[in-house]
């Protein structure tokens, strides 16, 4: 498999070092390989704190910046960061209003994001933790004891860095970002695997003719294998998927989120499917992104996440963002 990379060993550094090379508006300490705004924390401000296995991007370097983030840390491929990166960070951007950190439901970013909140109490700085679990395809994956978080980090992410920035404390932040979590479902689709830089070779194997419902990001597996179909009916299964489990009550926001592989001209063949579904359900979508958001590699396929839209959360997503991958409003 042909890569545009130098070698499996300098994939993140070299990948960082370009991070800040397109986007001056950040700081990346390459050494303690994290991700910062560039300008300070504002006194008093919560600061947001996350991060993840690299393979995913934009995220989560990619949503540092007003309105979001304040500082990510990104993980060898497919590999939680360490506590000190995560305390390295939290540390460099404190305010004095204390840390949140949002942490996909993966047991290796559970149990080190856990030691570095400790961590940071016993330095007396502040520090609460939203774990994000949207994913509806199943329980206790290969990564994690019960739903695996996806897509409704880039929704909590959002909100609760817009509620940050407009003054609230951090237990009212925590709040935004968990009542955003709760109110998000997830599901994925691959149509083929993805290939991880060390080995050059496929995550996984499909036949010619075979899907993975319910895929992780990671390429775990999801729900069960299935034939090859058109795009309307893949769409049908993610919706039917998600509002299975949770009532979005009449309006909702939504992500069609491409997996790595998959282009704009097949997103939006299958957005244009999910907006009827949906609409067939009496959901009625008023707010979308579609692109790539939460990717695996060089995966092909997409996918779908529906959060129900509360006012105050409509509000917050429509606040002011400015970072690599969300701009609006500024």
């Amino acid at each position: 498999m042909k890569m545009l990379t130098n070698s499996p060993e300098t994939v993140v550094a070299d990948a960082l070092a370009g991070l800040a090379a397109a986007h001056p508006g950040l700081r990346v300490d390459a050494e303690r390989r994290i991700v910062l705004r560039a300008e300070p924390t504002r006194p008093g401000k919560p600061a947001l704190v996350s991060g993840g296995g690299s393979g995913h991007e934009p995220l989560h370097a990619g949503f540092v910046g007003h309105g979001m983030l304040d500082a990510a840390c990104p993980g060898e491929v497919f590999t939680s960061p360490v506590p000190d990166q995560m305390l390295a960070a939290a540390q460099a951007v404190d305010g004095g209003g204390g840390v949140l950190f949002v942490v996909k439901n993966y047991t290796g970013d559970v149990l080190n994001f856990q030691m570095a909140a400790e961590l940071l109490e016993d330095e007396g700085i502040e520090a609460r933790t939203v774990l994000i679990n949207d994913d509806v395809a199943v329980e206790d994956s290969l990564y994690t004891a019960g739903r695996r978080g996806t897509g409704a980090t880039v929704f909590a992410e959002k909100t609760a860095g817009a509620a940050a920035e407009l003054g609230a404390d951090l237990d009212t932040v925590a709040r935004i970002a968990e009542r955003t979590n709760a109110a998000c479902r997830s599901f994925g689709i691959a149509l083929g695997p993805c290939t991880t830089p060390a080995t050059g070779r496929p995550g996984f194997d499909l036949g010619e003719n075979e899907i993975e419902l319910g895929v992780g990001i990671h390429g775990e597996p999801g729900r069960r294998r299935a034939p090859f179909a058109p795009a309307d009916e893949l769409a049908e299964i993610a919706v039917d998927a998600v509002c299975a489990d949770l009532d979005f009550g009449g309006d909702a926001m939504v992500l069609l989120n491409g997996m790595g592989a998959s282009p704009l001209l097949e997103l939006y063949i299958v957005y244009a499917a999910v907006v009827r579904g949906l609409g067939k359900r009496g959901v009625r979508v008023v707010r979308n992104l579609v692109g790539e958001y939460v990717t695996s590699l060089d995966m092909p396929g997409f996918s779908l996440t529906v959060c129900r839209a509360e006012p105050d959360l409509v509000d917050l997503w429509d606040a002011p963002v400015q970072t690599p991958a969300l701009r609006w409003g500024r």
